[in-house]
């Protein structure tokens, strides 16, 4: 599998990252291990978890499973801030950071991560507070590189700015979004934002939440997320009539390859400006395997340009295309 630096730094990370939020929850230590081992041996190197999937079960079964791989040959990256369930749901406090940032080490069996990400931007903290908190992790050895997830446009602006401008700061390496042919909202502030302050961009649900995969076109199949309980408002976006319009497009797009619309999908997004490795999630190995075969898949420029206008987020001021000249 290619290989890309993460940003402006000199990690490099496969160009496919492996998604774990499922595991402990519908994805069991056995599969886990299968999705592991095939991912490894097809060249995968990014291994993405937060200390929220499952309740801390993920990062436990990541942490499991890594010596089975090798230590060095996975890049572990999880996340901080979210705290679900309590009167603060959110909270990028340096006290509450580095102790999360400790009981994922202890979690995942590690002595440091190489991506430690902020998983949401808390109002309630101080920036200059939470990027402290950063530089804490990194000179203790604990973290490597670090990045955000799920900010905002001006949140990337002035989180990138105030850390580049504080002498001896870690820079932020990364932002992770959500990012797909039916989740494009990040390219009219995010993206611009990511490249100017030299972050790569990691698209989570870059297949759009499982409905660019066609599975949805003639119904809910009753194994499928949107048939879940915890899942099934979290699907029901993508189940609109505009969406319907692109994933008939990306099925198109597939037959004529000769492909499954997963790969078009995927192949979309993985080679969208700033992106650096979308990361997929898969119930099973089987699922899994199927996606990594993206990597022999390139899209004709004469497909790409008919998903990128049946596709095309809106455009207003002051971020519309005329006005970044």
């Amino acid at each position: 599998m290619e290989h890309r630096p993460l940003g402006r730094s000199g990690l490099l990370v496969s160009r496919l990252a492996l998604g774990t939020m499922t595991w402990g929850r519908d994805t069991d230590r056995h599969e886990a291990r299968d999705q592991l081992v095939a991912f490894v041996e097809a060249g995968g190197t990014l291994v993405d978890t937060a200390d929220v999937y499952a309740d801390g079960q993920s990062e436990e079964i990541v942490g499991s499973l890594v010596d089975e791989v090798g230590r060095d040959s996975v890049v572990i990256a999880t996340k901080a801030v979210s705290r679900p369930g309590t009167a603060r749901r959110l909270d990028a406090s340096r006290g509450h950071l580095l102790s999360a940032l400790d009981a994922s080490l202890r979690r995942l069996g590690v002595d440091h991560v190489d991506l430690w990400q902020l998983h949401a931007w808390d109002a309630s903290t101080p920036l200059e507070e939470t990027l402290s908190a950063l530089d804490s992790a990194v000179a203790s050895g604990k973290v490597r590189y670090v990045g955000i997830s799920n900010y905002a446009g001006w949140q990337t602006a002035k989180a990138a700015a105030v850390q580049a401008a504080r002498p001896g700061s870690t820079r932020l390496v990364s932002t992770q979004m959500e990012y797909s042919l039916l989740q494009r909202g990040i390219e009219r502030e995010v993206v611009d934002a990511a490249e100017d302050a030299g972050l790569g961009i990691l698209p989570w649900s870059p297949l759009g939440r499982g409905v660019l995969t066609g599975k949805y076109r003639h119904g809910t199949p009753a194994d499928s997320r949107a048939a879940s309980s915890h899942f099934a408002s979290f699907i029901a976006p993508f189940l609109s009539d505009s969406a319907r319009g692109v994933v008939d497009a990306v099925c198109t797009a597939a037959e004529g390859l000769g492909v499954a619309p997963l790969e078009v999908a995927l192949a979309w997004v993985r080679d969208r400006p700033g992106v650096v490795a979308p990361i997929v999630g898969a119930r099973t190995a089987a699922q899994l395997r199927g996606a990594l075969t993206v990597e022999e898949l390139t899209l004709p420029e004469e497909i790409v340009s008919a998903l990128d206008e049946v596709s095309a987020p809106e455009r207003g001021y002051p971020e519309s295309t005329w006005s970044r000249s």
